[in-house]
């Protein structure tokens, strides 16, 4: 089923790797292999477990077929067989799921945008209740959270937030969450008890490096400004906001968070590549795919992708119409797995329908 020298070629590259690694690199080519022996990691685990599960099946069936063997040795080898087997089976599962091509992005860190849609204050306050649960849900994992700009709705949350959240395959987990997201509740400011419907829009996008996307400076317009604010005698009297324009695209970033220009230029810079890649990203998905509405996760921040039901206490990811009533755990991040591993099953299992294994 599986082409045995292409397997053999992985394990062949995957210890030439932990080699030339040991042999003490440059700190780019360090990089580099580094971020290459990651990405094989698994599939390596699963081609070694896979074979460990045949050569345990083989030995089993040798033995059960040897006329040399004892009834008592044989009838402890049938015994095992079937256990054998199901273990191979699950084995050439994983491993059929770990040689699916990778998006190369997944390992990175995001830049996570929520925004306040329709709804008015009641979505600003939804949108500051999402960033809150991804907060949450990074913490969980390790990972760091920085806010680059913030807005704040007039009764509280945001009228739009955007941060980083920084650590090891922050966007493999939270590349799903893109689109709209619907909340079902009865507002705070609502005397007669009606339950309200907004939304909140979310964008997750994965961060690059200078070495993933070359901006030529031509290509950009700088400008520098006084960052806005309440006053007083702590009031920025100096230009340090910055806002830049990417002439060929006309993608526009402002960043006024920091009192230094430096860290605000390095800030935009940093959310106008992750624009531009992720607008790349989606250019060549559209190409390879003659319908994307039929991809989990497209990205496509018009489409409306989950519903949090308040009263009923539940969330519906409409994509794969899943339905959990849970929806306090999810909203404290501790049940935000449970979605995300289903979408990545389902994901998973139409890259599977699609390829040759």
């Amino acid at each position: 089923m599986f082409a045995q020298d292409k397997l053999d070629l992985i394990l062949r590259r995957h210890e030439e790797i932990g080699q030339k690694l040991a042999s003490g690199p440059d700190s780019q080519t360090f990089v580099a292999l580094s971020r290459e022996l990651a990405s094989l990691d698994e599939v390596t685990a699963a081609i070694r477990a896979f074979r460990e599960a045949e050569s345990e099946r083989a030995g089993l069936r040798d033995l059960v077929e040897d006329p040399a063997t004892d009834e008592e040795m044989r009838a402890l080898a049938e015994g095992e067989v079937a256990t054998a087997e199901s273990r191979l089976d699950s084995a050439r599962e994983a491993l059929k799921f770990a040689l699916l091509p990778k998006d190369e992005a997944d390992e990175k860190s995001v830049i996570l945008e929520v925004r306040a849609g329709t709804g008015g204050d009641e979505a600003s306050l939804f949108a500051g209740d999402l960033f809150r649960t991804y907060q949450k849900y990074a913490a969980s994992k390790g990972w760091s959270v920085e806010v680059l700009s913030a807005s704040e709705g007039a009764l509280g949350g945001y009228k739009e937030i955007i941060a980083e959240i920084i650590g090891r395959g922050v966007y493999g987990r939270l590349k799903f969450e893109s689109g709209v997201h619907r909340v079902q509740r009865v507002p705070a400011t609502e005397t007669q008890g009606r339950i309200h419907t907004s939304a909140a829009t979310v964008a997750v996008l994965p961060q690059v490096e200078d070495v993933d996307l070359t901006i030529d400076e031509k290509d950009l317009n700088i400008e520098t400004m006084r960052s806005g604010g309440a006053g007083g005698q702590h009031v920025n009297k100096t230009e340090s906001a910055i806002r830049i324009t990417h002439i060929p695209s006309g993608i526009v970033v402002m960043m006024q968070e920091e009192r230094s220009q430096h860290r605000n230029k390095a800030k935009a810079m940093s959310l106008l590549r992750s624009r531009l890649y992720d607008a790349e990203r989606a250019r060549l998905d559209s190409e390879r795919s003659a319908d994307r509405r039929q991809q989990v996760g497209s990205g496509d921040r018009s489409e409306r992708i989950r519903t949090y039901n308040f009263p009923q206490g539940r969330v519906t990811d409409h994509r794969i119409n899943l339905t959990l009533y849970k929806l306090d755990k999810v909203m404290e991040g501790e049940a935000l797995d449970e979605i995300i591993d289903a979408l990545l099953r389902d994901h998973q299992t139409r890259l599977l329908a699609q390829s040759d294994l």
